[in-house]
């Protein structure tokens, strides 16, 4: 069955499908084709922000597709080796939230919207 991830770094996001039986290397591997970074530079993160190990399986770690779906992606993490051979620490920028909802548009205000056009 297919897996539905969001790999997120900073403020970069990357959706990808893959499946259940999908090693950690493959996944890398994924990424190199979009990042152009060589899966040794990358360190995955999963949701309990634990390195993930390039010989198992997203289903090893609970990465399947009844947790995974498109509608729902599961978020893993993602950093890169740095220049002196350390790795940078895994950080995801959160997103931003959305502005209140005008009264107009809340939803049970019906009425109210309608006496205001009608007067």
């Amino acid at each position: 069955m297919d897996v539905f991830l969001m790999v997120r770094r900073k403020k970069s996001t990357i959706f990808l499908d893959a499946k259940e039986t999908t090693t950690v290397l493959d996944l890398k591997k994924m990424i190199e084709g979009i990042t152009k970074k060589a899966p040794g530079d990358q360190q995955l993160y999963n949701k309990d922000d634990t390195v993930m190990d390039d010989d198992k399986s997203l289903n090893d770690y609970g990465l399947t597709s009844a947790v995974a779906k498109a509608q729902q992606p599961a978020e893993v993490g993602l950093a890169f080796r740095g220049d002196e051979g350390g790795w940078e620490e895994m950080e995801k920028t959160p997103y931003s939230t959305p502005p209140e909802l005008p009264d107009v548009m809340k939803p049970g205000q019906d009425s109210v919207a309608q006496e205001q056009t009608v007067a």
